[in-house]
This record gives C-alpha cells, structure tokens and sequence, in this order.
C-alpha cells in the first residue's frame, strides 16, 4: 500500500533564514524602496521654484514624466534578468544607476540636464521596486511574507505624503537640490546592507539569452502609451496628430511584441504567464487599482486647495487620513495573511471598500466639513490598503521561484500602465467638465484681470464671493461625478478576484536545480517527517519517483516488487 504526500513545488527546498537576517535584509529593502517612491512624487512641489531658476517651464512636465517613463520601461527588463543572472547584484547596480541619476540632477544648471538625471533615476528606480519585491520572495517563505509585503505597501503610502512634504521643506531650506543630495547616503546604506546581509543562491552558471529585441519594442510601446496618457488633454489635444500618432505606435508596437515574444528562447514578459488564471485575475485587479489609486491621488490636493481654500501644504497633509488608513490596513492584512495563511477573502473586501471609498468622495459638495472629507479619504485608504500588495503575494505563489521576478515585474508593469491611464482618464475629464461648467456659468471678466486658465487659490480666495462660489462648484461638479464612473470599474476588480484560486502558501524557501547554496541539496526535513508520521510504521520508507516527481510512502518488503521499481529511488 502506498500513501503519496503532495511534493514541493520545485525539487529542493532550503532552511529558512534567520529572523535577525530577514531583517537585516528588509531593512536594506525598505530604504530602497522608499528611494524609488519618493521620487515619484517629492519634486511635485518644488516644481514651480526649479522651473523659475533653471528657465524651463515648458519642460515641466518632463521633470515627472522622464523618471515614470524610464521606470515603467525597465521594470519588466530587472525582473526578467534577475531570474536569469541572480537577484543581489542586479539590485546592487541598480541603486548605483539611481546615485548616477541623483548626482547628475543634483548637479543641474538647466532643464535638460536635469530632465536627464530624472532619466537615469528612473533607470535605476524601476529596479529597485521590482528586485525588492522579489528579492523578499527569495528570502522569505510565502506564508510568512504576507506580513513583510504589507511593509512594503506602507512605504508607498508614507511616500506619496512624505514626497511633496519633503519637496517643499527642501524648497523652502536648504534648497531643492537637496531632494537629490539626500539620497547619496541613504544609497549607500543601501548598497552596504546587500553587499553583507543579502545572502542569495547563487545560479548555475550559463550564458542568458537575452530577449532584446523583445525589451525595446516593449520601451517603444510603455513609451507610446505613457506620453499618449501624459500629454493627451493636457499638452496635446486627444484628437491631435500627435496623440493619434502615439496611440498607433502604441497598438503597432503592442501587437509586434506579442509576436517577438512567441518566439523568443527567454522573453521577457513570456506569454505562458497569461495560461495562468490568478496572472491575469490579479494583474487586471492591479491594473484597475492604478486607475483607481492614481486616478483619486492625482487631483485631490488640487480639489482640496480650490474647493476648500487650503494652501498647497495643509492639502498635502490633508491626504495623510488616507494613507494612514492604507498603512494600517497594508500592515494588518500582512499580519492576518501570515497567521492564517488566508489571503483570498481580503483583496475583494479591499475592492468593495474602495469602491464604498469612491462613492462617498462622489458625495462631497463645497460645503462639506474637512473632518468629512477626510474619514471619506480613510475609507477608501482601507480599501487599497487591503488589496494591493496581497495581489503581489497571490502572483508569485503562482509560481516557482525560478520565474518569480518576471511574474512580479510583469503584474506591477501593468499595474504602472494602470496608475498612467489612470491619472491621464481622470485629469482630461476633470478639465473637460471644468471647462465647460465655468464656459456656461460664469459671466465674462468675472474673474477680473484673471484668465479661467490661470486661477489659483490665492486668486479665488480673492474674488467676490459670487465670482469665487461659482468657480468653487465648477471644481467641485466636475470632479466629483468621476469618482462615481469608477465606482463600477472596481466594482468588475472585485467579481474578477472571486474566481482566484487559493492556493496554500509555501512554509519553506524553494530552491530550484542548478542552484547552490553551502551545503548540498536536500530534500525538506519537516515534509519528510511529516510523511513518515503517517503510518507510524518501520517498514515504510520514502521514495522519491523520478518520473512524476513525487515523494512516496512505500512499504520496505514491496518496494522492490512494485512495477516502477526502476523509476524510483530511496531518498538519503
């Protein structure tokens, strides 16, 4: 009689690593990680004073959009050759491309320049979230890694308000230059923790084969595709040439890359990851959150300042309710997903109260209390917080560890798109309405020597009163209503996240063939233990079968009578 015991995903499993060590690790993790984020949003306000000194307005948008850009491109590209080359000193050079990056925008005496460094930073910054997040899954077992991913979700939350905070002491200080000075020794601290703490298994040496013709039609179309969401609405109209122009390339490029990576030997978003249900059920989740997310974040500080009179930095702060709100729900999900080892009940709860989030933001008028608009805030803060980073744990349990970074960077790849259509959809809404209710509403020269395209808070706080309510509401009516239309896109997240299949969280660390450690593979002591302790019996042995992989209770006086006798080996 025989009993068999479910197998390990890969072959060979590892002791895992020491709780002192994980930590030495994620501390290094974190700092990098809050390097990338920040820099996402820490020159929002520091934008006006660089474009003043360095005599570049027109080339403000460029400040944000080259480092979203060169991170959203590569970000596919590290988690890829991190599963082909090894994750530390992908990583290691990856904080490097940043410093590059820092010194050079630091060093700026024009708008190219810096625009250049922002380049290199994201380079670099794109790295740096995507081996992270990968890196953890090389250190810590799935089932213990919940309560680190919610870390993780934290530093974005404490970064999107800690970026602009920054931005403006250091505008206001020392100077803007700082935003970049800071990150020289934070970088190195960094890279000092990888070097000493990061111990990886090292991969079997052979030579990659790298996709590249796969890596730079994906640029071409990530770059397409965000500068038609940066610029339409904004710098370009949506029917111009230009914006018609990239959203051709963008399906060109798009279609082309589908076809390179068909027969690519190692490509770097391969094709077989869309074959996986939870792949597509999670990265559609992720990519609606983006929207979602980025969507709400882009243009609450400006609704705050307007609608309510605030100035730039109580707006700021005023967001903190909801990335208060997603820290705590980030961290608790964590904890409950590595206790428990559940996890599929907690994105969709996440995307209903997102949802609730978002319709409650619908509901504000310009007389609504801050308190309100702030538990509002919270809310959908709970919501996110619940989802996001789960999402990323579900992907790379998915998985074997072997293709765990090109499963992570290819969800938060479009993820990333998510966040750019995002913000994009909901600003070209948002003036298009504006427009149109201040064309209609208010009276001509009602905003005095003042254009509608050059008010400001302080401009309207400054108005008469019928002049300033009607312009008010105006930011009010045409922001609001699009909180609602994306009440049922989360909506269609939530029902597609019901169908993710719960698959148990591995407890041990996978280590696939070809790698090594100090010590020989072994097998997993606990699951043979484990094994043995089912029929408590002498004569029964583990047997590994070869062929179908599995680990196998055979009774000792038959195994050598069994048919696949010549299949099988004892296991030592």
């Amino acid at each position: 009689m025989t009993t068999t015991v479910a197998p390990p995903r890969e072959t060979h499993t590892e002791a895992n690593p020491s709780t002192r060590s994980v930590l030495l690790v994620f501390a290094g993790l974190m700092v990098a990680m809050l390097l990338a984020s920040l820099d996402q949003t820490i020159f929002s306000t520091a934008l006006p004073t660089i474009v003043g000194q360095l005599d570049g307005v027109e080339h403000m948008l460029w400040v944000t959009t080259a480092y979203i850009l060169a991170s959203t491109i590569v970000m596919p590209v590290y988690g890829k050759l991190g599963d082909l080359i090894g994750r530390k000193w992908l990583f290691i050079g990856a904080i490097s491309i940043f410093l590059v990056g820092s010194v050079v925008g630091g060093l700026a005496d024009s708008m190219g320049t810096l625009i250049a460094g922002r380049a290199i930073q994201g380079l670099g910054g794109g790295g740096l979230m995507i081996l992270a997040l990968a890196i953890i899954a090389d250190v810590v077992p799935a089932r213990q890694r919940g309560k680190y991913s919610g870390i993780m979700g934290a530093v974005f939350a404490v970064s999107s308000v800690a970026g602009p905070l920054l931005g403006g002491f250091f505008t206001d200080g020392p100077g803007w230059r700082w935003a970049f000075w800071m990150n020289i020794p934070l970088g190195i601290l960094a890279i000092a923790s990888a070097v000493f703490f990061l111990k990886l298994p090292k991969k079997a040496f052979a030579k990659p084969r790298i996709d590249y013709p796969g890596m730079i039609v994906l640029a071409l179309a990530a770059t397409s595709l965000v500068l038609f969401t940066t610029w339409g609405g904004n710098t370009y109209d949506w029917n111009s040439p230009v914006i018609i122009g990239l959203i051709v390339a963008t399906v060109a490029f798009a279609g082309m890359f589908v076809f390179i990576e068909s027969r690519a030997a190692e490509p770097v978003i391969p094709l077989k990851l869309f074959k996986n249900r939870n792949f597509n059920l999670t990265t559609g989740a992720g990519l609606i959150t983006g929207v979602a997310m980025f969507g709400a974040l882009a243009y609450m500080p400006t609704y705050l300042q307007m609608v309510t009179g605030v100035g730039a930095t109580d707006a700021g702060l005023l967001m903190i309710p909801m990335m208060g709100a997603l820290l705590v729900a980030s961290v608790g999900s964590g904890q409950i997903v590595s206790r428990t080892g559940r996890y599929k009940l907690i994105p969709i709860v996440g995307m209903f109260v997102t949802a609730l989030g978002l319709f409650l933001l619908s509901t504000l008028t310009a007389t609504t209390a801050l308190w309100i608009v702030c538990v509002f805030l919270a809310v959908m803060g709970l919501g996110l917080g619940l989802s996001m980073q789960i999402l990323v744990l579900v992907v790379q349990n998915s998985f074997p560890r072997a293709i765990v970074g090109t499963a992570t960077s290819s969800n938060n790849f479009f993820r990333q798109i998510g966040s750019s259509l995002g913000a994009a959809i909901v600003g070209s809404l948002f003036v298009s309405r504006l427009t149109d209710i201040l064309a209609s509403n208010l009276p001509a020269g009602g905003t005095g020597d003042a254009g509608t395209n050059s008010l400001t808070p302080a401009i309207v706080n400054a108005l008469p009163d019928a002049a300033r309510t009607i312009i008010v509401n105006a930011y009010n009516d045409a922001l609001t209503p699009i909180f609602l239309l994306m009440v049922p896109l989360v909506l269609v997240a939530a029902v597609l996240l019901m169908f993710v299949v719960e698959k148990p969280l591995a407890t041990q660390i996978e280590r696939t063939d070809g790698e090594r450690t100090d010590g020989e593979p072994s097998f997993n002591a606990e699951v043979l233990d484990e094994s043995l302790s089912v029929g408590a019996n002498p004569t029964v042995e583990p047997v590994l079968s070869q062929r179908t992989g599995s680990i196998s209770l055979v009774d000792a006086d038959t195994a050598d009578a069994a048919t696949d006798a010549p299949r099988r080996q004892p296991v030592r």
